[in-house]
């Protein structure tokens, strides 16, 4: 008997699982995809140039708001949960829904959908959207090029244009973020990899991407996306913390099963984490996996001119998802303008308009700061309305990437980055060699 099946994701994790568990498998049949998290990623079709034979005209995808109609009208027998960075309240309550309606509720185990690679693999995952993934992933590959090795990142899919030409994407050069039309989440992904020197590779088909990257690389960096666990089987798993949320290791689906599958487990941002949320979240990696190896770090705030924002009435653009879903009130740029003397946080919650209005109503726990969503075209044109509209003395953008390239902005602005940083010892190229020669860390 053929199983009716719904996907439930967010672009990303649903069309993985898709591919590698239910496409050309004839138990399945798949009546829909449903999606949630990104806005206007729904109202799209999976195309039937990637979801095989059995699928001549392709898969549609509808708000997950639809749920229980598609449910009922298309007698669905198997739902199966794809996206990442949820509560796990959260999940059972969706998992009610759709067992109320008679159908059964899946989460695929991690192992299932991982892809084996003929190359070590480094995965940097976390607990959490914003927990500092990027800049360790950046310092993996410095770790590693120092060893002589040559590192290829592979990013968890971000396919939110046209999924015919997504299934493979490459980046290595700026040109390639037009090639592909980028948009803002995406290239503040990219962008400080390639900035790096790293070839990046994303997309749909990660079999496929698996084989281009092999071609390439020497070591496989796996960059996690949200908190979701790693497409590729590692060698290494480097999972991220943060202490600003401590406890949210144990409360979110799939982070703590993160947690639990960590060789490495750094806690993150401990300068400027009170050191009672560090120490409950070095408990919780002791208790629930005693095996992982505990790394300290910090999230180094870098700004090239600091006297430039004293005294100043500043508008901080914090990083979009960590404020969104990844549910911090704010973030780097915060923290940047209280430690270089900023006058006044200028509020931009009155002026936003838009989809930038909306979101603050969706995420009411966002504080004094603008996210920088950039996910359609008319976010984008949201967001730069939002800040023209706003007086103040500077734009302090502590994004991935400097906006101003992609947003004429007249208003002084200035960039906070930042960077990993080891605090004390163990440091991360210590452990993660050791991993990968099979020593023990601990030893002298």
């Amino acid at each position: 008997m053929i199983e009716n099946v719904i996907i439930m994701g967010a672009a990303g994790r649903d069309f993985h699982n898709f591919n590698i568990y239910f496409k050309d498998n004839p138990r399945y049949r798949v009546v829909a995809f449903t999606a949630a998290q990104i806005p206007d990623i729904e109202g799209r079709r999976y195309p039937p140039e990637l979801a095989g034979s059995q699928y001549p005209d392709g898969i549609p995808i509808f708000p997950e708001e639809q749920i229980v109609d598609l449910i009922r009208s298309h007698r669905v027998d198997l739902v199966a949960f794809s996206y990442s960075d949820v509560p796990h309240l959260e999940v059972m309550h969706k998992a009610s829904v759709v067992m109320a309606e008679g159908a059964d509720f899946t989460l695929i185990g991690a192992t299932y959908t991982m892809l084996k690679s003929e190359k070590p693999v480094v995965a940097v995952c976390a607990v959490r959207t914003g927990c500092g993934k990027s800049q360790t992933t950046r310092k993996v590959c410095d770790i590693l090029r120092g060893e002589g090795k040559h590192t290829v990142v592979v990013r968890h899919p971000m396919p939110y244009g046209d999924l015919r030409q997504q299934a493979v994407q490459r980046f290595s050069r700026y040109e390639d973020f037009d090639t592909h039309q980028c948009t803002i989440e995406e290239r503040e992904e990219y962008e400080p990899l390639v900035e790096q020197g790293s070839v990046v590779y994303a997309g749909i088909d990660y079999r496929r991407i698996l084989a281009a990257a092999e071609n390439e690389a020497d070591v496989i960096v796996w960059d996690g996306g949200n908190n979701d666990t790693p497409f590729f089987y590692p060698t290494v798993h480097i999972v991220i913390f943060d202490p600003h949320r401590a406890g949210h290791e144990l409360l979110y689906y799939p982070g703590e099963t993160n947690l639990l599958m960590a060789d490495i487990a750094v806690i993150n941002k401990v300068d400027s984490a009170p050191s009672g949320k560090i120490e409950t979240v070095r408990g919780n990696i002791q208790t629930h996996n005693p095996d992982a190896d505990i790394i300290l770090a910090e999230s180094s705030v870098l700004v090239n001119r600091p006297e430039r924002v004293q005294g100043q009435r500043v508008l901080v653009v914090e990083d979009g998802p960590t404020l969104t879903h990844g549910d911090m009130s704010s973030g780097a740029g915060l923290i940047a303008a209280e430690l270089f003397g900023a006058s006044e946080i200028v509020d931009p919650r009155p002026a936003a308009v838009g989809m930038i209005h909306d979101a603050y109503r969706r995420y009411p726990h966002i504080g004094p700061v603008l996210p920088a969503m950039g996910y359609t075209e008319g976010q984008i044109q949201d967001l730069k309305q939002t800040i023209d509209q706003i007086d103040c003395d500077l734009v302090l953008f502590a994004t991935p990437i400097h906006l101003p390239r992609l947003l004429s902005i007249g208003k002084p602005t200035l960039r906070v980055r930042y960077e990993y940083q080891d605090h004390g010892s163990p440091t991360l190229d210590k452990v993660l060699l050791s991993r990968f020669s099979g020593t023990d860390p601990t030893e002298p």
